[in-house]
């Protein structure tokens, strides 16, 4: 099956390029919608095509692929993609789309523009081999996930609830490209630290500062930090003061939090929110939350791995499994008891650097595993 995927290598890569070609930052909706029109067009021909409206940012797009000898109650199998980026505009003028060798380069090509030729080929080569779809498949490319999926989140949980199982398409695990079956659980929660300004020189008495109580809660919250239970908070930005002939009255931190479990988000969570300040006259404000919840290795998400396993067997491919503290959609779908698995899109390296590269061969045996899984699992 890969040599039907290897023998269209130029029309692969063709899409590939002009998908790179349009560029879609998370917060630029008019760019963000100029993508999803083309993404419309281009699967149109495959299935029916939904828009879900963001006013927030670019639209959401569903391809509905029917299965005409599936039985009726079949639940479909929901395949997740995303077409947001985290490159500026003008980051294609500085590195345009190249292919050298057995690799190919551009912004937004691994993370994940071409997982969309990757579909759209293995969907079209379901019916250029003659082999039948058990269930309905539903393509769902969302806007927004390089910032937290806020207006995808609740159509990618409406879509996992009817579906029989979910194929996220984000990249794999480099660098022996291993599928993933874990991700941590992300927050992000921001401490205001709220004193009283003095003059520093004349009357600091009557101050009360800000930052020395923030310097007491990085304390208080790298103490939450557990190893060996791969929780980690990283007080990643402060901010406080004016000048330094002024007592600080205000002070500012922004936290990334991470997991493996739903017992350490609760954990952290609570720890975060109890926080109480030190310093007399100091009043601490909490804001945040869990954006992600985490993607565990569960029996049922190992169920799925060890078929797909069996399944790439068939095609001589060696699938191993990982996990990664990068969150994805498939956390959505894994914490709603969806099997989920993730990691299925082209090899490569270089996610949110300069280098970002795909592998061409990657590309070809990705296409040709998706299609099997979409014609073979039983899940």
């Amino acid at each position: 099956m890969i040599t039907h995927f290897t023998q269209q290598q130029d029309a692969m890569l063709a899409m590939i390029e002009h998908l790179v070609q349009y560029e879609s930052p998370s917060a630029d909706a008019l760019r963000l919608n100029a993508l999803a029109d083309q993404l419309a067009e281009l699967f149109a021909p495959l299935g029916t095509v939904e828009r879900h409206a963001n006013p927030a940012g670019g639209d959401h797009v569903s391809i509905h692929v029917p299965a005409p000898h599936a039985l009726a109650d079949a639940r479909p199998a929901l395949v997740l993609c995303h077409f947001d980026t985290v490159w500026p505009v003008g980051t294609l003028a500085e590195r345009p789309f190249r292919v050298a060798g057995e690799l190919a380069y551009g912004p937004g090509a691994y993370d994940m523009k071409a997982s969309f030729a990757l579909a759209h080929f293995a969907l079209r080569a379901i019916s250029e081999l003659g082999l039948t779809l058990p269930r309905p498949v539903h393509l769902l490319f969302t806007s927004d996930e390089e910032i937290g999926s806020p207006a995808g989140r609740p159509v990618i949980e409406a879509a996992a609830r009817k579906a029989a199982y979910t194929l996220v398409l984000e990249p794999p695990v480099a660098p022996h490209s291993a599928l993933k079956t874990a991700r941590k659980g992300g927050g992000h929660f921001v401490v205001e630290l709220i004193g009283r300004a003095a003059h520093a020189g004349v009357e600091p008495e009557k101050g009360a500062s800000a930052v020395t109580e923030m310097a007491h809660q990085i304390l208080a919250l790298n103490a939450l930090n557990d190893m060996t239970q791969g929780s980690t908070v990283n007080v990643g930005v402060v901010q406080g003061g004016t000048r330094p002939n002024v007592v600080p009255a205000h002070a500012r931190l922004d936290i990334d939090v991470r997991a493996w479990s739903t017992a350490e988000t609760e954990r952290l969570t609570k720890a975060i929110h109890s926080l109480t300040p030190v310093t007399p006259d100091v009043q601490l404000r909490v804001e945040g939350d869990f954006r992600r919840p985490p993607m565990e290795r569960t029996p049922v998400a190992q169920a799925l791995f060890k078929q797909a396993q069996a399944i790439g067997a068939t095609l001589d491919l060696q699938l191993t499994e990982d996990r990664t503290g990068g969150g994805s959609d498939g956390n959505f779908t894994a914490a709603l008891g969806v099997p989920t698995l993730d990691g299925l899109g082209t090899p490569g390296e270089g996610a949110h650097a300069n280098h970002e590269q795909i592998q061409i061969a990657g590309l070809f045996e990705r296409a040709a595993l998706l299609t099997a899984l979409l014609t073979k699992l039983t899940v």
